[in-house]
């Protein structure tokens, strides 16, 4: 498990058995966010949050592989164990 600081936000690279997933936390609120490089509502610098969307893409090398922070369409990407439990990996 890695973890990066970009700026004011950390993310987290779990390695798995299917590779690494990044865990995004507050660095990219919505899938939307990291996959369309759209800044998150609030923000510090522009350019540090772009580059840490680069950081979580290169990180996980897959974009099946990125967890977003608060995004409830993670619950459509990942297997469904039982209700309110999700497997990521």
């Amino acid at each position: 498990m890695g973890a990066e600081y970009l700026g004011t936000t950390q993310i987290v690279s779990v390695e798995t058995a299917k590779g690494p997933v990044v865990l995004t936390s507050d660095a990219s609120h919505f899938y939307r966010n990291v996959e369309r490089f759209q800044p998150v509502q609030i923000i510090t610098s522009l350019p540090e949050m772009l580059a840490g969307f680069e950081t979580i893409h290169a990180l996980a090398g897959s974009r099946d592989r990125i967890v977003a922070g608060h995004d409830p369409e993670v619950a459509q990407r990942f297997e469904t164990v039982e209700p309110g439990i999700i497997r990521i990996a």
